[in-house]
């Protein structure tokens, strides 16, 4: 039980900061770029990099990343690690909402529309449609990337609180 505790809390972890690290991408450099560039090329590579996101490679972290925090909340449970339970626990409703239905909620139905408009040869009309998408759904990206934030602090104060050894953590 030991080993597959640990092992959960790892994988908990290092999916709440790869999630956390896609989030914190986007919001540190590429919608700082695509703001930038011409209209049209930022409207035409949103589409394609929304349309791309859907993967193998990034499906683990924003699905895994609740599954194994509250599969490491209940085994730390079973395990009479107390303290440990509720950082996991917590970590994994707040990125349920706050990360995961958020997104689902808000990004994917804005890059869904935007995927539908055809890049129009006015290069105002195209920066009126990238005014009118860009700022919202930065605000929304910041705010799931200041949850997955504390989502990966949480996951990390739970492993803190597994401690070195094998019993329970002294309070």
């Amino acid at each position: 039980m030991h080993f597959i505790l640990r092992l959960s809390a790892f994988t908990g972890l290092i999916l709440s900061g790869a999630i956390f690290g896609f989030f914190y991408a986007w919001v540190c450099s590429t919608m700082w770029g695509l703001d930038t560039a011409d209209p049209k090329v930022a409207i035409a590579a949103m589409q394609a990099m929304n349309a791309s996101v859907r993967n193998a490679v990034f499906a683990p972290a924003f699905f895994g990343t609740p599954l194994a925090l509250f599969l490491t909340a209940v085994l730390a449970f079973k395990a009479g690690r107390r303290d440990a339970v509720w950082p996991f626990a917590a970590a994994g409703v707040i990125y349920l909402f706050g990360g995961m239905l958020l997104t689902m909620l808000v990004n994917v139905p804005m890059s869904e529309t935007l995927a539908l408009v055809q890049i129009p040869a006015d290069p105002g009309e195209a920066a009126r449609i990238w005014q009118d998408y860009s700022p919202r759904w930065q605000l929304w990206n910041q705010t799931r990337t200041l949850v997955s934030g504390i989502t990966l602090c949480l996951a990390g104060y739970g492993m803190l609180r597994l401690g070195p050894g094998r019993g329970p953590v002294p309070a």
